[in-house]
């Protein structure tokens, strides 16, 4: 798997110059691998799923700001000589897609806006848990039965647990302070690029009305709901996840070398 400003990434069709940039950007404890392969292999796209900092293959150590997970991202562009892109990003992954569009807004083509929200407040038993070594299996295990749907099968469960489970404390511990800490509702209506924003309908983690308030608030935006789903919504229903975003990818205006 190759690197960039020493990110672990996943490429796809990174040939075809006619099509826009997509970074794909995992979640909190997430790797490139909670982008389902369906997601990540879509037909006649150019994809680029990282690895955050400390996260997954990646070297290096988690970050505690995610204006701070933005500038690695910016980097990473840089270093493959992307001037643009469609960042795509899933729970704190799409809270660094909205910083992008506030801070480097030049650089974003679009967002997709998957388990989101304009403020990511996380349960003050989980940062608590997620801090200590002895507790922190617990914490881990809040997380995922919050993250999935009842109708998600109890042994892909476990296997997500068990995945979670291998991020250094330190690092998912970082990753909930970012989300927890992440409040930009003053400034959502101020993003302009053309917005798809995704949610499960029994997301618990970041309940619909968190991607109600996104669209009512961002100009345009366009919400799809998926029955059913919950947070983990492109790992429990990919195909579903994949025709929305394709779609969505395709009404985006793009000229080659932009």
């Amino acid at each position: 798997m190759p690197t960039a400003a020493g990110l672990y990434y996943f490429a796809h069709g990174v040939e075809n110059a006619s099509r826009p940039p997509v970074l794909l950007i995992h979640g909190a404890g997430g790797t490139h691998l909670h982008w389902p392969p369906q997601v990540r292999r879509m037909e006649g796209q150019r994809i680029f799923a990282p690895d955050l900092p400390g996260h997954g293959k990646s070297g290096g150590i988690g970050r505690q700001m995610i204006s701070e997970y933005a500038e690695s991202v910016m980097d990473f562009m840089k270093a493959l000589h992307l001037r643009s892109a469609v960042m795509v990003g899933h729970s704190m992954g799409s809270a660094i897609a909205l910083t992008m569009a506030f801070e480097h807004p030049e650089r974003v083509l679009g967002l997709g806006l998957l388990g989101s929200g304009a403020k990511l407040r996380v349960a003050p038993v989980i940062l608590e848990n997620v801090a200590y070594q002895p507790t922190f299996l617990k914490a881990v295990q809040m997380v995922n039965e919050m993250s999935y749907s009842l109708q998600f099968p109890p042994r892909l469960k476990e296997l997500a647990a068990k995945r979670l489970a291998e991020t250094r404390p330190a690092v998912l511990h970082g990753d909930f302070m970012a989300c927890d800490a992440f409040d930009v509702r003053e400034l959502i209506n101020r993003v302009v690029v053309p917005t798809l924003v995704i949610c499960g309908t029994e997301d618990k983690m970041t309940p619909l009305k968190y991607s109600e308030y996104l669209c009512e608030q961002i100009p345009n935006a366009q919400l799809c709901t998926v029955p059913g789903a919950g947070h983990m919504v492109m790992i429990e229903q990919p195909s579903i996840v994949v025709e929305m975003l394709a779609d969505f990818l395709d009404s985006i205006p793009y000229r080659a070398g932009k």
